[in-house]
């Protein structure tokens, strides 16, 4: 069965405190799990040594035997240097939707056209006073 290392969530409402704990893929998160390995309380500062708590040896057992991290776990881990994570990089996620993209083309051709009617009165206006 496929055993993961991520994330078990305790503390009181509002009060994020997570467990850093090591359980098979189809526990439930907050459920069974087979050791804990670490904590995170992310209601520290980003500085603090207190906020990443980690059992670094046990951690190295478990990526030794095959452990899957999830993507937050895998960030402290890289942070304490036990493994390598590559970034990910996604360019399209900044870019606007295809309904927002339709909806400022909208927008810019009624402003077009309110506009020239505008050009269109104020040269009607003009031209009466010129004669």
């Amino acid at each position: 069965m496929a055993v993961k290392i991520r994330l078990a969530r305790g503390g009181a409402k509002k009060r994020p405190y997570y467990y850093i704990v090591v359980a098979q893929a189809t526990a439930p998160r907050d459920g069974r799990y087979i050791e804990q390995v670490g904590t995170f309380n992310p209601m520290l500062k980003k500085d603090d040594e207190n906020r990443v708590k980690l059992d670094l040896d046990r951690c190295k057992h478990w990526l030794a035997s095959g452990a899957q991290p999830t993507d937050r776990v895998a960030r402290f881990l890289d942070t304490a240097g036990l493994m390598k994570r590559t970034p990910s990089n996604n360019p399209n996620k900044a870019k606007p939707g295809k309904k927002r993209l339709e909806r400022e083309a909208a927008e810019a051709e009624k402003a077009a056209k309110a506009a020239a009617a505008k050009a269109a009165e104020a040269a009607a206006a003009a031209e009466p006073a010129a004669e």
